[in-house]
């Protein structure tokens, strides 16, 4: 081996552990990432599905006669 390369590998044994710390670090931010990414893309999809459904389906109205209480306002208001 020339001078260099062992120079090279010394240089690479010395900072092992820390290069070893930074890719560990940088692999589990990109999983974290990536699964962020999945649960936004999951979560818009289904979100979507449902705004569709909800839209698809019949709407019903209900109509309240409201002329009882009116009747009663207007009577606490005379006496």
């Amino acid at each position: 081996m020339s001078q260099a390369k062992v120079d090279r590998y010394k240089e690479e044994k010395k900072n092992r552990k820390k290069n070893m710390r930074r890719e560990k670090r940088n692999h589990y931010i990109g999983c974290a990432a990536a699964i962020l990414v999945a649960a936004g893309l999951v979560g818009w999809a289904g979100y979507s599905i449902y705004l569709r459904y909800e839209e698809s389906r019949p709407i019903s109205y209900t109509e309240v006669d409201m002329s009882a209480l009116t009747d009663y306002y207007t009577n606490l208001q005379v006496d």
